[in-house]
């Protein structure tokens, strides 16, 4: 009922945010006669804020045209490389003619960006794709609102999302290295840990950026929440039917709106000034800052919702029973094993002032590991930055970024690469096997 209730009050606030942006550009726009009465800037910009308050805000684009590679802007298209129900793979394609960029470009290593499924759009990582595209083929996941997927397309849950993690790493190639964000650096960990397990190769490098992995350290409000409400607490106060008008009607979710609502509770005072900062810069005329602010919550205010199914499990598993760490994490009946990973060398990355993944829950990563030589393994404090600045503005640009390029390229080098033990025992089975049958085929033939 929440959520037809949403729905109609969502309605209803339409009009009234399109009055809202008409009467702004009256007092603002210098063709209008009403720019000349008094106070018209407040006004404008009162009912612009308005109108930003009322609005629904639609999924952004990705808008990544270009990208510099060694200080030459080269074309950058985005392309689908492969579409699920749930989610689909995107790859930002790029194209140049300057002849020794391209030869570069084919050289450079590639990377799998695992974006959160947590709520905000993919598009929030624009920042981290602009950024790796200087130096790497980059993919991404595009996860999609479970709104709009039918409910013929079945339930997804978080086992699932480890299969697909394991199926676009076997799409992109298994040369390709992982960076994971937030949330799945747990399902990744567990995809990546199922592959070593079964003798398949895994990625080179595996890079996870502010996520869950021990949620007992250092525990912050979001990791309180979870794990101080019962698992039928959730679900009977969080989750809710998809309305009628949405190709995903009647699918259990955990609504975007409900995820927003988390999210501005988290830290009002600091919302608040930033609208009361929006407003005055309008007044000032401070076109620059009043973007940056209309950036920022254009794609803040942009959620989605989860499939209930997904939701509800990754809260019992990651922060009620804390399966990963405790071993007891099965995946359709095959248990998660990290410590089976050895050939992928391990980066953690953790945010000095993170208030969404407190300090060492990414770090314990390490531990879990243990087949990783230590030589193979780091971790990085990225000072003063918060949960969005290891992965977007200035710090990720000047700080993590870095690390992270430097740590791709060391173990993407030729010789880094090394065999596990199992890799290496099924080579030296299949090698006994062939010399059996070439020495079967020389007394044949010496017959």
């Amino acid at each position: 009922m929440l959520y037809q209730l949403y729905e109609s009050q969502r309605a209803l606030m339409a009009p009234f945010a399109e009055f809202a942006s008409a009467s702004s550009k009256l007092y603002s726009h210098p063709l209008s006669p009403f720019t000349h009465v008094p106070m018209a800037q407040r006004l404008a910009a009162s009912f612009d804020l308005m109108h930003r308050l009322a609005k629904e805000y639609e999924k952004p684009e990705f808008g990544i045209q270009s990208a510099l590679v060694d200080g030459v802007e080269v074309a950058v298209q985005e392309q689908v490389a492969l579409a699920k129900p749930f989610c689909r793979l995107l790859r930002f394609k790029r194209f140049t003619d300057h002849a020794p960029v391209l030869a570069k470009m084919k050289t450079q290593k590639t990377v799998l960006v695992v974006a959160p499924l947590s709520g905000h759009h993919s598009t929030l990582l624009r920042d981290t794709v602009k950024m790796l595209l200087r130096d790497h083929k980059v993919y991404i996941t595009d996860w999609t609102d479970a709104r709009m997927v039918p409910l013929e397309h079945g339930a997804f849950h978080l086992d699932d999302y480890v299969t697909y993690v394991q199926e676009f790493i076997r799409t992109i190639g298994h040369d390709v290295n992982v960076i994971s964000v937030c949330q799945p650096t747990v399902p990744v960990l567990a995809a990546v840990s199922l592959m070593a397990s079964r003798g398949e190769p895994t990625p080179p490098a595996l890079v996870m950026m502010g996520g869950p992995i021990d949620a007992r350290k250092s525990p912050t409000a979001v990791n309180n929440l979870a794990m101080n409400k019962s698992h039928d607490w959730f679900e009977n106060n969080v989750i809710y039917r998809v309305p009628p008008n949405y190709p995903g009607a009647g699918r259990r979710v955990y609504p975007g709106f409900l995820q927003h609502t988390g999210f501005v509770a988290m830290n009002p005072d600091r919302h608040m000034n930033s609208h009361y900062d929006y407003f005055l810069d309008l007044v000032r005329g401070d076109e620059e800052s009043a973007d940056a602010h209309r950036q920022f919550y254009d794609e803040y205010n942009a959620v989605l919702d989860m499939p209930a199914e997904y939701y509800l499990d990754t809260i019992r598993t990651v922060f009620q029973e804390f399966a990963l760490v405790n071993g007891s994490w099965t995946v359709d009946g095959e248990p998660v094993r990290p410590q089976d990973i050895t050939t992928s060398a391990v980066l953690t990355v953790e945010g000095e002032l993170d208030d969404i993944s407190g300090a060492g829950q990414t770090r314990a990563a390490h531990s879990l590991c243990t087949g990783v030589p230590a030589s193979r393994q780091q971790h990085y404090d990225a000072v003063g930055a918060g949960h969005y600045g290891i992965f977007s503005g200035r710090r990720w640009r000047e700080q993590v970024y870095p690390v992270v390029q430097r740590f791709i390229e060391r173990f993407n080098k030729p010789g880094e690469r090394i065999a596990s033990p199992r890799l290496r025992k099924t080579a030296r089975a299949a090698a006994r096997r062939a010399d059996r049958g070439t020495r079967k085929t020389g007394r044949t033939t010496r017959r």
